[in-house]
């Protein structure tokens, strides 16, 4: 069997995650359509390897080396399809770097991404979490997702409402490894209000007329927030916000507000969601740094990998300040990034 492009051995993976932790895949592949992708995972089959399917890598701690086959989904391409007056569908390749893709869009006028500017990862990572940020979610513009069905083999097309989106969830990430995506489809609008409610952009942007205002600006004061805040992972290694915002009940809300008047919380359809880098910045966090990794000093949800650390030592600070928020709050943060490895 022809697979394309050739299975390698023994491959580094460092410069393959944001957090450019070290680790080795025993076989790795990269695949540019969706042919060589069922090539790739028929031969792991047939060979009896476990898959590890790779976009950016900005969502991933690696515990330990991976005994398997590490398939980096590098299908572009980008087109608009359905296009009307009032908007058009924006389709992306899954290998697709996502934040040039809302720049695209943006500086074509077009409105539903852009405040997911900046975002590391590919297109076809983005439906897998439900990215989301300043008050977006993927979902909000998400149409359909094309995927490799891995139990069945078979193409399928999945609607938005298919597709099971949560905060920071999906059926993508509910059910681990069935689903490869190889392609996503965003209907953007021309004229859809653009969402400004979020503090930070408020303050940014100050005094302005929201129905003059472009996509572009919106990407751009979204960025310059983000650089403001967050680490660049090129620079100084890390895989974004660490730990999920936590929703608590009403009744646990109202009693942690009773004890703390300045938590940070917004309210949701149910329950209250709570700021986790309040929290852990409240819990003594924010800026701390042992001999390899830390917690950036102006984004306390950042766990940096600023001297050569392991996943390990990644995941044995993160449990640390799991423990340490638990103790004070009552409240269990969950981590965003997937674990890939043992971690015994």
């Amino acid at each position: 069997m022809s697979l394309g492009p050739e299975i390698q051995e023994n491959v580094e993976l460092g410069a393959l995650n944001s957090l450019h932790v070290a680790a080795v895949a025993r076989f790795y592949v990269e695949v540019g359509s969706t042919d060589e992708l069922v090539n790739a995972l028929v031969w792991a089959d047939s060979h009896g390897h476990e898959v590890l399917i790779l976009g950016g890598g900005s969502n991933l701690v690696f515990a330990g080396d991976f005994p398997g086959l590490v398939v980096r989904v590098a299908i572009l391409g980008r087109h608009w399809e359905q296009i009307e007056e009032r908007g058009a569908t924006l389709v992306l390749g899954a290998g697709e770097n996502w934040h040039e893709a809302v720049i695209y869009a943006a500086r074509a006028g077009y409105r539903g991404i852009e405040n997911l500017a900046l975002i590391p990862g590919t297109a076809g990572a983005a439906p897998v979490q439900n990215i989301g940020a300043y008050g977006v979610e993927l979902c909000d513009t998400l149409q359909s997702v094309s995927a490799l069905d891995r139990t069945t083999g078979e193409r399928v097309t999945l609607g938005a409402d298919e597709c099971r989106f949560a905060y920071r969830d999906s059926l993508f990430k509910q059910t681990p490894g069935r689903y490869v995506i190889t392609e996503i489809r965003l209907r953007l609008s021309r004229t859809r209000p653009l969402v400004l409610g979020y503090r930070d952009l408020e303050e940014y942007l100050g005094p302005v007329d929201a129905d003059r205002l472009e996509p572009m600006a919106v990407a751009e004061a979204v960025m310059a927030i983000r650089r403001r805040k967050l680490p660049d992972p090129d620079i100084l290694p890390n895989a974004g916000s660490f730990f999920k915002n936590p929703v608590v009940d009403t009744a646990r809300f109202e009693a942690l507000k009773a004890r703390y008047p300045d938590i940070a919380a917004y309210p949701q359809a149910v329950g209250v969601k709570l700021a986790a880098a309040w929290l852990i910045d409240q819990s003594g966090w924010k800026g701390y740094r042992n001999a390899r990794v830390g917690v950036h000093n102006r984004q306390a949800l950042v766990l940096i990998n600023h001297s050569g650390g392991t996943g390990r030592d990644i995941l044995a600070l993160a449990e640390t300040i799991r423990g340490s928020v638990q103790e004070r709050f009552g409240v269990i943060l969950e981590m965003e990034p997937g674990i890939v490895g043992a971690l015994a």
